[in-house]
């Protein structure tokens, strides 16, 4: 294996789908990625990528060597993060994808002490809302939501955050306090679409143990969620928060919280249901050092965090 940066090439670009790809996550240009693989291909004596300006294809000859080379190229990886942690010297790059809002008000705050404690880590945050290619984009790990999880990664829960409905003080004066799901309906809501598929985000409650997702009156609708919370400050309606964007606008007397007194029965009790946050990577078995390192940290400072609680109301005097 004398030509391991080559061979590291061909892996990428083949698990990229493109050398550009391979380039990319190796953080070297095009040019030099494909001079890798030409050099390997000389050593080799044989073509292992059929390549034009639009598309790429593994040759007999390739397909035979990526099998064999692929496993190595992973146990290589897999020793040195584990020798890495018999040193106890954590060291390599993190790239890690989040949900905007939680990316913003939860994960980036935790990062300074991650990465006091992690110095050797080289960290890259990605803060998208949809779903990335861990493969293609080349991310260590993503944090998500329960319903955009998908097959082929395995999922590790490290948070739920309370949904808060909510609405400024002076829209409740004007237009009167909704006090069951149902009221929505007469009011003007503030919806978030997912970039993932173009749908509004439901807002669904619990009942008895029962799932429902009341009708809505949709008035506004937003990409963003503090884009969202920002119109639901100045007066636009009512608006659906996670408890880590609405409690500290609650504290500070900014909007008034909904639904949260839900002691009676039947039509009187509702509950909001909770957002579940995953981390999610693509092998348990071979987990790389600064992932394994991120995933317990982050599901550790997020244990219990005060932004992760259902808001307290009235507020104390």
């Amino acid at each position: 294996m004398s030509n391991l940066r080559g061979i590291e090439t061909f892996i990428r670009a083949v698990e990229g789908g493109s050398i550009a790809a391979a380039a990319r996550q190796l953080g070297i240009s095009a040019a030099a990625a494909s001079q890798n693989l030409g050099r390997l291909e000389k050593e080799l004596g044989t073509r292992l990528l059929t390549r034009t300006t639009r598309s790429q294809a593994l040759t007999a000859a390739g397909e035979v060597y990526f099998a064999q080379v692929g496993p190595l190229l992973d146990g290589l990886a897999q020793a040195q993060s584990e020798l890495s942690a018999l040193q106890d010297t954590v060291q390599g790059r993190l790239k890690i994808s989040c949900a905007v809002a939680f990316g913003r008000h939860m994960v980036a705050p935790l990062m300074p002490a991650f990465m006091a404690r992690y110095p050797r880590v080289h960290l890259e945050m990605l803060m998208v809302d949809r779903n990335v290619d861990h493969l293609k984009e080349d991310v260590d790990a993503s944090i998500r939501f329960r319903h955009v999880l998908e097959p082929g990664l395995v999922a590790r829960r490290i948070a739920t955050a309370p949904m808060v409905f909510c609405a400024a003080p002076a829209y409740l004066q004007q237009h009167g306090r909704p006090t069951t799901p149902e009221d929505l309906a007469h009011h003007p809501c503030l919806a978030f679409r997912l970039p993932l598929d173009g749908r509004l985000m439901q807002w669904p409650f619990l009942r008895d143990g029962v799932r429902f997702a009341p009708a809505i009156q949709t008035a506004a609708v937003c990409n963003d969620i503090d884009t969202l919370a920002a119109l639901a400050v100045a007066g636009a309606g009512v608006a659906r928060l996670g408890s880590f964007i609405a409690n500290p606008l609650i504290a500070a007397g900014k909007l008034e919280p909904l639904f949260l007194n839900s002691g009676g029965r039947g039509r009187t009790r509702a509950d909001p249901e909770p957002l579940e946050y995953f981390a999610c990577f693509r092998d348990r078995q071979h987990l790389p050092a600064p992932v394994r390192v991120f995933v317990d940290f982050i599901a550790e400072a997020l244990q219990d965090h005060p932004l992760l609680r259902a808001p307290v109301w009235p507020l104390a005097a």
